[in-house]
């Protein structure tokens, strides 16, 4: 069976309509472990009992005032939070606080343009080179990148079209990440190259500032902007002001075509389409690069989203509420995507990521000073995008029923 092979956008995991654990009450109780095991087993239960052969676990860290806890249900024997598992989209809360920070230190401005120069530098903040001559240029703005209003063709989660830039390229009508691993697995895509998808084919959602589309490649930009500003690889970065300084030090950055397995201890990845559940867990990370590639522990993660929205993790409170304040969506639905951190009611602040065999949840919540990750580590896609997304549905109904309880 064939897998994506895509760190999936899935904005309905951000947002899906109707869902809203806002306005429900709970009795006061006290607050313990079985009461996380039975909302937890319960929820997941429900939702596994129509699905035979479906075996994927689910894992939650809870860290609140009333404690600490890692519980899970259905994981395979030797799953613990300090398990490492692909956090795919959920990398990106890490690159707009690397951005942010760079903001914060004044060594960019999020409202500059892409073309304009690097504050001090006499650089501008893309190259000036084929590869990034993408359709809009001038119009695009860093804030725009961090929000997804940028227009940028997502070249991870889209078909590249057949027009008349692409009618002569082997790759057009096909997924151009998934064309190239198929021709060599093991292939390194650099930021570079998959912009050059755009710029070559002349490729665009909308003009910059009038519309949201989420864009993996628009991140792969900043991924660039940090480079470019730093003067560091995008991994040398991410570690040295983000993850030591937070003591982040089981979380990683492949990057490369040929680092494609996880480090001992690890959650095995599965996609299940209504048979034998397949292992996905080995995987090239290398065209998600600043959007999706980062491997993290429960725990790591979920110290990660206590520090950042506590202003704690080296991005001051006012910067961290600059990055909390979203727009909502064009299309009327409920929810809002700010610079790198969406929100979703009832559960809060924070990004969802979904990359072949495991889906992940990390939120903020304001009102009890709690941070939740939750995963599982199997796919649902006996119909595909729906049933995946149906399956996170779930996750936010759990996690909402877990932040109810312990108010």
């Amino acid at each position: 069976m064939k897998v994506f092979a895509l760190s999936v956008s899935l904005a309905a995991l951000m947002i899906i309509p109707g869902l809203n654990y806002s306005g429900l009450c709970y009795a006061e109780t006290s607050f313990t472990e079985a009461d996380l095991i039975k909302i937890l087993d319960d929820g997941w239960q429900n939702y596994k009992a129509d699905k035979p052969g479906f075996n994927g676990g689910l894992a939650l860290q809870l860290m609140s005032p009333k404690g600490n806890f890692y519980v899970s249900t259905g994981m395979e024997h030797g799953v613990t939070n300090s398990s490492r598992f692909r956090i795919a989209s959920v990398t990106k809360t890490f690159t707009a606080a690397g951005i942010m920070l760079l903001h914060q230190k004044r060594q960019l401005n999020i409202d500059d343009k892409i073309t304009a120069m690097i504050p001090g530098k006499d650089v501008p903040y893309v190259p000036d080179t084929p590869d990034y001559n993408i359709p809009f240029k001038d119009k695009i703005t860093i804030r725009m990148l961090l929000m997804h209003r940028g227009g940028v063709f997502d070249v991870s989660n889209n078909a590249v079209p057949e027009n008349e830039f692409s009618k002569d390229a082997e790759y057009a009508g096909q997924n151009y990440i998934d064309y190239m691993e198929n021709k060599d697995e093991e292939h390194t895509f650099t930021f570079d190259e998959l912009v050059g998808i755009n710029a070559k084919n002349h490729l665009s959602f909308f003009e910059p500032g009038t519309g949201y589309h989420y864009s993996d490649t628009g991140y792969s930009i900043l991924g660039k902007i940090i480079e470019r500003v730093s003067g560091r690889s995008y991994e040398e970065y991410i570690k040295e002001e983000l993850l030591r300084p937070n003591g982040l030090l089981n979380t990683s950055l492949p990057s490369l075509g040929t680092d494609r397995a996880l480090i001992e201890p690890f959650i095995k990845g599965y996609v299940w389409a209504g048979e034998k559940p397949e292992d996905v867990t080995v995987s090239n990370m290398s065209p998600h690069v600043a959007e999706g590639n980062i491997v993290a522990t429960p725990t790591d993660l979920a110290l990660w989203c206590q520090k950042l929205f506590r202003g704690e993790a080296g991005l001051r409170k006012e910067t961290v509420k600059k990055m909390m304040s979203g727009k909502n969506r064009e299309d009327g639905t409920d929810g809002s995507y700010g610079l790198g951190i969406g929100y979703f009611p009832g559960v809060g602040y924070g990004h969802a990521g979904a990359h072949a065999g495991y889906l992940t949840l990390m939120y903020y919540d304001p009102e009890t000073d709690s941070s939740i990750v939750m995963l599982t580590n199997e796919w649902n896609c006996q119909k595909g995008l729906d049933t995946i997304t149906e399956e996170v549905k779930y996750m936010m109904e759990i996690a909402g029923k877990i932040l109810e309880k312990i108010k």
